[in-house]
């Protein structure tokens, strides 16, 4: 598998979104994306990151910024999510891990003393080229939105 690498282009993906849609990332090429990836929909730590997200996303929009939500659950599971939180962007569903597999997020993790795979949250931002600007790991929900928006900011500032 690929290690993805700050400053150098993200390979292209294709993955199951909300909306009966297919994402790719070579279809997105013209405006910045981010891709947040979070344990499991409907969980307290889960549901506030997506309502941060939603609650920016009118000002992530203005910079011509995407936002993707990704977790392992069905997309059943998303859509269900998304109608109840009112989310205003798309969630991928990655039941294979492909881009979990891509973007490195899956760990080991304690879970009520338990050893447990999962998904470590983090946020990537890629570029309107498809180039890997930053990334973001093992995220604490608050603040964490604010921050990625203002380094969406700095980016349109250089160009």
């Amino acid at each position: 598998m690929t290690e993805l690498t700050i400053g150098k282009a993200v390979p292209d993906f294709e993955a199951i979104a909300t909306g009966d849609k297919t994402i790719t990332l070579s279809q997105l090429q013209g405006k910045h994306v981010v891709i947040y990836f979070y344990p499991k929909d409907s969980t307290p730590g889960c549901t506030r990151e997506g309502q941060d997200f939603r609650d920016y996303h009118n000002k992530f929009k203005r910079q011509k910024c995407l936002i993707f939500g990704v977790s392992r659950d069905s997309i059943k599971s998303h859509e269900n999510f998304k109608a109840k939180q009112a989310f205003t962007f798309d969630l991928l569903s990655d039941k294979d891990e492909v881009l979990c597999g891509l973007f490195s997020v899956m760990k080991m993790k304690n879970m009520y003393g338990k050893k447990v795979r999962g998904i470590e949250r983090s946020t990537f931002l890629i570029d309107a080229d498809g180039v890997l600007q930053h990334e973001w790991r093992g995220v604490k929900v608050d603040g964490h939105v604010e921050e990625v928006l203002q380094r969406v900011k700095s980016i349109n500032k250089q160009k």
